[in-house]
């Protein structure tokens, strides 16, 4: 049976008879990630949370936070057999993943700021690019596409970040200072009480929000994940 896309949200799978959900549970639904694709931690009630990244439609996805998360992200993508492209300025600081990642094989690349070659992404190859190119990164060669997501990395809040958060299907949000904080929420259109938290926010944890959605996630490393990585940090 043929799959449709649900929105940024993943994917429809068969059809099946109705069920029906308590009122009380309908705001579980309202999330910004979805059941299909990369753990990239546990929400609030300790439940996994679940980012879509392999797609059939472009999604574009901007991390304001620090490079250990985004790395976990590129480890967790690679495992479900998504290749990835790493287009960086800071080369040194990816050699050690892709070097680990693929138990061999070569699915972590690693490339100059400008530098990203055609991927060729498919249904089966799919691709994740990860931007790591600081402040102000230029626009990409390589942009979202059917089976190639994109997450472009900020490290703070940037001159770029309005059109980067504008064009983006998901926002993830890491501490940031409480200016920073005023802006991302009048950006995202965010409640009083989440601008003020985001300050406070500890070093694994990350609010992904789009437009309407919003949800906070715990982000720990696996024993593997931290030998290679170090413990979770928002600094680099």
């Amino acid at each position: 049976m043929k799959s449709t896309a649900r929105g940024g949200f993943g994917l429809i799978g068969p059809r099946r008879e109705r069920h029906t959900v308590p009122v009380a549970d309908l705001d579980a639904l309202a999330l910004p990630v979805g059941d299909d694709g990369v753990v990239i931690g546990v929400d609030a009630h300790g439940r996994p949370a679940v980012l879509g990244i392999n797609r059939p439609t472009p999604y574009e996805v901007t991390l304001i936070g620090g490079l250990w998360t985004a790395q976990v992200l590129a480890l967790r993508a690679a495992a479900t057999g998504a290749r990835v492209a790493v287009e960086t300025g800071r080369a040194q600081a990816w050699a050690g993943l892709a070097q680990a990642a693929g138990g061999g094989q070569q699915c972590v690349t690693l490339h100059d700021v400008g530098r990203v070659p055609p991927q060729g992404a498919s249904a089966g190859s799919p691709v994740l690019v990860v931007r790591d190119c600081g402040m102000r990164p230029p626009r990409g060669r390589v942009v979202a596409g059917p089976w190639q997501s994109v997450v472009t990395l900020l490290p703070y809040l940037s001159p770029t970040a309005p059109r980067l958060l504008q064009n983006s299907a998901l926002v993830g949000v890491q501490r940031v200072s409480p200016d920073e904080a005023e802006q991302i929420g009048r950006l995202m259109g965010l409640p009083r009480q989440t601008v003020e938290s985001l300050p406070t926010l500890g070093d694994g944890v990350t609010l992904w929000c789009t437009a309407r959605d919003r949800q906070f996630v715990m982000t720990q490393g696996t024993e593997q994940e931290s030998s290679l990585l170090g413990p979770c940090r928002r600094i680099d």
